[in-house]
């Protein structure tokens, strides 16, 4: 589509609402929200493109890839419960030096072939380097070297990807959601917080006696009210990440907007 068409079409449509955190898939018709040249705006002509992706999840995938590549660096990406694979293609263009990522999920989207085929189209780089693993992340051998994300793993999946990191001394990234209070731990903090916060703080402090560095952030809330991103990697590891002498989970402004 030439540029200015596309212009023609944002302009049309800049007065309409467009939330960021609704499931409507992105289509052709959006591709003017997308015109600029940012890596942002390329990713986002290929999700319209391929037509079937909600756009919480471009966002969604987005914010924490950019979040978790600004603390981790290189090693194998494994997105765990990973559907369509965005976040792990997305942590591959935001880092070339990661030489492959796995997404590993027991049952794979239909579409999921689509989108991969889309992203090889617009980043030739990628081919040979993504696979799709149908597989239950607690039966699949991790890596003291992989990066472990995984975006919005339903309720107790998040505790089962908090420990398979945590057997294999891997880095790891999650964005909980749908906290189970039946099935996760809320600690003693209960009777003060919440019970979605309860659990993600015990998650945290839990991850840090395991000998984790922790560091904690939000993405924006108008994708997602579940926008508590914890990520840890082992200490005195050479992929730890770096947050500063000294500092730990307790010393930490908990919770605090990051970018």
């Amino acid at each position: 589509m030439e540029t200015s068409a596309i212009a023609r079409r944002a302009s049309a449509s800049s007065d309409l609402t467009f939330s960021h955190g609704a499931r409507d898939r992105l289509t052709g018709h959006d591709l003017g929200r997308f015109a600029g040249s940012t890596l942002f705006d390329r990713l986002g002509r290929v999700v319209c493109g391929v037509g079937k992706l909600p756009r919480k999840e471009l966002y969604e995938a987005w914010e924490v890839a950019r979040r978790v590549r600004r603390w981790c660096r290189g090693g194998r990406v494994v997105d765990a419960c990973g559907g369509h694979g965005l976040l792990a293609h997305a942590m591959l263009l935001l880092d070339d030096s990661s030489p492959e990522a796995l997404i590993v999920d027991p049952k794979v989207p239909r579409s999921a072939t689509a989108l991969h085929d889309a992203m090889i189209s617009e980043w030739p780089r990628l081919q040979g380097r993504v696979r799709y693993v149908p597989s239950d992340i607690r039966e699949f051998p991790l890596m003291s070297t992989d990066v472990l994300v995984s975006s919005h793993a339903c309720g107790a999946l998040t505790d089962v990807v908090l420990d398979a990191a945590a057997s294999a001394r891997a880095t790891v990234a999650v964005l909980p959601c749908c906290h189970d209070l039946g099935r996760s731990d809320p600690g003693a903090l209960a009777g003060w917080l919440d019970g979605a916060m309860s659990i993600d703080v015990v998650r945290a402090t839990r991850l840090e006696a395991k000998g984790y560095r922790v560091r904690t952030q939000t993405i924006p809330s108008n994708i997602t009210p579940k926008n508590r991103l914890l990520i840890g990697a082992p200490a005195r590891e050479p992929n730890a990440i770096q947050f500063g002498e000294g500092r730990s989970i307790r010393s930490m402004t908990m919770y605090s907007r990051g970018s």
